[in-house]
């Protein structure tokens, strides 16, 4: 088998204090290519704690974290802040869009970050992932001026922006009516149907996460079970 995209040994995440907390602890996962997965669990089981470890945006206290095969754990913030955009796209519940900055200018931040593109190369790209998710109309519009699920597809064009293997997802469809929704699941399902990316995403829409190939269940931050789903286990369609 490939070299995972992703893999974690034994991670563990603790708060320091007087009394500390323990987010996550000894957590053995392995993330391949083209996999779509649901992180579930109650509120408190560290569904958001292993995300931000797998998408470098927080360091283990004890264990590892691997990109590609290469241990993070040794990396000085500058090099893991490289992989880091090269290789993983976030997506969050509340977008985090800049509000003084047009939806072009929002995906192009991390290219501009990434130093890989001249500017125009930046704006052709962002304009083009624009568009691809329905939004050729609102290229100078700014976040105020979208609805939320409009505004969430920008989102996911900023998280695609450096063309990463992962995208990694806090409660994406969290803030968002049925409707867009589903337009926002849909738009995940493609990414790893159609361009054959990996999705991690946390979720506590249980019908969502039915409808994606794996789900890592947590309890008080320790994985319990992590299974594919019936329909991938029996071969059939997603």
């Amino acid at each position: 088998m490939s070299v995972p995209l992703i893999e974690t040994r034994k991670a563990t995440r603790i708060l320091p204090g007087i009394v500390p907390v323990t987010l996550v602890a000894d957590i053995d996962l392995l993330i391949h290519e083209k996999q779509f997965v649901a992180i579930t669990g109650p509120s408190g089981s560290g569904k958001s704690s292993l995300l931000y470890l797998l998408g470098l945006l927080d360091v283990p206290t004890t264990g590892e974290v691997l990109i590609r095969g290469r241990d993070t754990s040794t990396l000085v913030d500058d090099e893991r802040a490289e992989i880091r955009l090269a290789t993983l796209g976030f997506i969050f519940q509340f977008h985090f869009l800049l509000p003084e900055f047009t939806t072009t200018q929002n995906v192009m931040l991390p290219m501009r970050a990434l130093g890989k593109l001249t500017p125009g190369q930046m704006k052709e790209r962002a304009e083009g992932l624009l568009s691809s998710l329905g939004l050729e109309d609102h290229l100078a519009k700014r976040p105020d001026q979208l609805s939320g699920g409009q505004r969430q597809r920008v989102a996911v064009a900023r998280a695609l922006a450096n063309d990463p293997p992962v995208i990694l997802a806090d409660e994406p469809t969290g803030s968002l009516d049925s409707k867009s929704s589903e337009q926002v699941f849909q738009i995940l399902r493609d990414l790893v149907d159609r361009d054959g990316r990996s999705v991690v995403a946390v979720t506590h829409a249980i019908d969502l996460a039915g409808r994606m190939d794996r789900r890592v269940h947590l309890v008080d931050g320790r994985i319990v079970s992590d299974e594919m789903q019936a329909s991938v286990a029996l071969g059939e369609p997603a």
